[in-house]
């Protein structure tokens, strides 16, 4: 008998979002990532309510979001279950030596791709608010498999 929910069994990847805004820079986990769009390249994202991500994406209309690799999995504690409004994760991340800089963001350099995206509108989206964003910049960085759901699921970091 099947017992998870039909959007439970996707087995989507996982991406983080940089972003920026009056001097405070942040990072996320979304998997609330797709492109919409062949031409021109577009992608509808959703941010969770509350987040640093949030305040700083609607400031700025603009983010990166990075393709994870499927052996970045432990960075989602940092990323996904700690809030950028009561931590420096850039600062984590630096004393880690994870963070490159590309188009003026910290990226992560162990990322398998980058998308530099701006925001064209937004909209509610229940705990989330979604955005849908024209892709500006992108960049290929390293080989590998993606970080996915399953991956999560696998090492007990996400119960669905």
């Amino acid at each position: 008998m099947i017992r998870k929910k039909p959007w439970n069994r996707v087995n989507l990847p996982v991406y983080s979002i940089s972003s920026k805004s009056a001097g405070n820079s942040n990072m996320h986990i979304i998997t609330y990532a797709s492109q919409i769009s062949m031409q021109p390249k577009r992608f509808v994202c959703g941010i969770y309510h509350g987040t640093q991500t949030l305040v700083n994406v609607e400031a700025s209309g603009e983010f990166v979001l990075q393709l994870l690799a499927e052996n970045q999995y432990r960075l989602v504690d940092l990323l996904g279950k700690k809030s950028g409004k009561t931590i420096d994760k850039i600062s984590r991340l630096q004393k880690r030596n994870e963070l490159a800089e590309w188009n003026g963001f910290h990226i992560l350099k162990n990322c398998l791709a980058v998308m530099q995206l701006k925001v064209i509108s937004s909209f509610k989206g229940g705990d989330h608010r979604g955005f849908l964003c024209d892709v500006t910049a992108f960049k290929n960085i390293n080989e590998g498999k993606t970080l996915s759901l399953d991956t999560l699921r696998e090492h007990k970091m996400i119960r669905i």
